[in-house]
């Protein structure tokens, strides 16, 4: 099968190669997906779980992606709730060869049913934007119908995400972005549009949930808006200080079939918008990783027609 692989930390995406590798098989609890669709995400190659496995040691050549839409085509011992030429997509294990290549071996529970009505292209771009949104929201942020909520990033593709689950759920959504982001966010729902080069942040209202996908001064700016009891929740890995009563929370996005369900439920009755940037085929995908001027939006890997 054709795969992208990484081969090098140091060399980055100058080590990417498109090379040909054996299918793999299915261990227990697994299936083997063809993969149709995959996602470029920017940052993976900064990621410890791309060039090691969970003891340290070195896993390379490793595939980068994790994000896939595809057909099962086998399945491993054990394995229930699917079944041999089902449509799926779902989000692979951080520390196994990802979605890049024609092929991925995948636990079972990673997956949800995709259904008929919603192309693969789409299928894959909801999944890790629309699970980390809703976990931010749901999972850590506890967010309830007629709180503040405060969401960076919001014309973005997590953050877009995030806006269209707040709105739909009752609250006040505050989102942040560039002067340039601030049309795109109100399309996406956001109730009220702060530009980050101002210093319109501090003056807003105190609000009850603030989610963060950027990180540094933007993160320790927004501490000082959210009220006593309050949450602040965050992608980027940023815990340097914490606000009085308030809780800092950092976590990494897991697959949940039954989110991924709702997520394509609310896709497929128009109450969802995703956010996707340009579609390049596999042969391509390395030039796309390579971009110095990549499009807005999730860069989608068409790995089959």
């Amino acid at each position: 099968m054709k795969a992208i692989v990484v081969t090098d930390e140091n060399a980055g995406l100058a080590g990417m190669k498109l090379v040909e590798l054996p299918e793999p098989s299915a261990a227990i609890n697994d299936v083997i997906v063809q993969v149709y669709s995959a996602s470029i995400t920017g940052d993976e190659l900064s990621w410890p779980s791309t060039w090691t496995d969970r003891t340290g040691g070195d896993r390379t050549p490793s595939i980068p992606g994790h994000e896939l839409a595809g057909v099962v085509t086998a399945l491993g011992y054990g394995t229930t709730g699917l079944s041999v030429g089902q449509r799926v997509f779902g989000l692979q294990d951080w520390y196994r060869n990802g979605s890049l290549a024609e092929y991925v071996a995948i636990e079972a529970r990673n997956l949800a049913p995709l259904p008929d009505d919603i192309d693969f292209n789409d299928g894959n771009v909801l999944v890790m934007p629309g699970l980390t949104a809703w976990q931010a929201l749901f999972d850590h942020g506890q967010l309830q119908a007629g709180q503040r909520v405060l969401i960076h990033g919001a014309a973005g593709i997590v953050g877009s995400m995030a806006v269209q689950f707040a709105r739909e759920a009752g609250a006040y959504v505050i989102g942040t972005g560039r002067a340039a982001h601030r049309e795109a966010a109100l399309e996406f729902g956001v109730n009220e549009f702060i530009d980050l080069d101002g210093n319109e942040l501090e003056n807003i209202d105190k609000v009850d949930l603030a989610f963060d996908v950027l990180g540094g001064d933007v993160a320790k700016r927004s501490l000082g808006v959210i009220r006593k009891g309050g949450r602040f929740v965050s992608i980027t890995g940023w815990n340097e200080e914490q606000a009085d009563g308030v809780q800092n929370i950092d976590f990494v996005v897991e697959a949940d079939r039954s989110q991924l369900t709702e997520i394509a439920n609310r896709f497929r009755e128009g109450r969802l918008k995703t956010n996707s940037g340009s579609i390049v085929t596999l042969d391509n995908a390395i030039a796309a990783y390579n971009s110095s001027d990549r499009p807005k939006g999730k860069t989608i890997v068409r790995v089959r027609a």
